[in-house]
């Protein structure tokens, strides 16, 4: 059973209504539409009278510029060819699946991630010791694991922990292996 209020303007469809009437009344101003076409009848009073013509050569008139929806439509197909990526022929197609395509499998094993220079894990290097390790050529990691690693020091009753007691070590649990 629907619930109506008794004030119609609580109603969130009333003044969705009146907004939208006063912003088409306050508006004022908008694109010009173009004459309804004369579907080749003419007015009694009014005769279509040839332009007078020049000597100069027959030049097609230039395009009016009619700023509608269609109009507008019509632009954006014009510009439409050079948004969209070229389109590619079959063999170009056939070498990117084949190059998406290339045999892979997934191992799981654990490696730790070397320390970068910058300090950030180098998974990369982890993932391609994984694959080495079971005989493909490289690697991705898929998966990463980590965990600190502190030092007996810490296991020492009423000491205060440091911050270099421990140490946080990234580990590659999976990796994607190709030839």
């Amino acid at each position: 059973m629907m619930v109506r209020s008794g004030n119609p303007a609580a109603r969130p469809g009333t003044l969705m209504s009146a907004a939208l009437l006063l912003l088409l009344a306050a508006g004022g101003t908008a694109w010009p539409q173009s004459a309804p076409p004369a579907l080749g009848l003419q007015q009694q009073g009014a005769q279509a009278v040839p332009p007078p013509s020049t000597s100069a050569p027959s030049v097609p008139p230039a395009r009016e510029e009619n700023p509608g929806l269609i109009n507008e439509m019509g632009k954006l197909f014009d510009k439409l060819p050079s948004i969209l990526p070229p389109i590619k022929s079959p063999s170009e197609t056939m070498d990117d699946l084949s190059r998406l395509a290339t045999p892979s499998t997934m191992v799981s094993g654990r490696v730790i991630c070397p320390v970068s220079a910058n300090g950030a894990p180098d998974c990369k290097q982890a993932a391609d010791q994984l694959c080495q390790g079971r005989g493909y050529k490289e690697g991705k990691s898929l998966n990463a694991d980590s965990a600190e690693k502190c030092s007996a020091k810490v296991l020492i009753p009423g000491r205060q922990r440091k911050p270099d007691d421990c140490r946080t070590d990234t580990f590659v649990t999976s990796a994607l292996c190709q030839n």
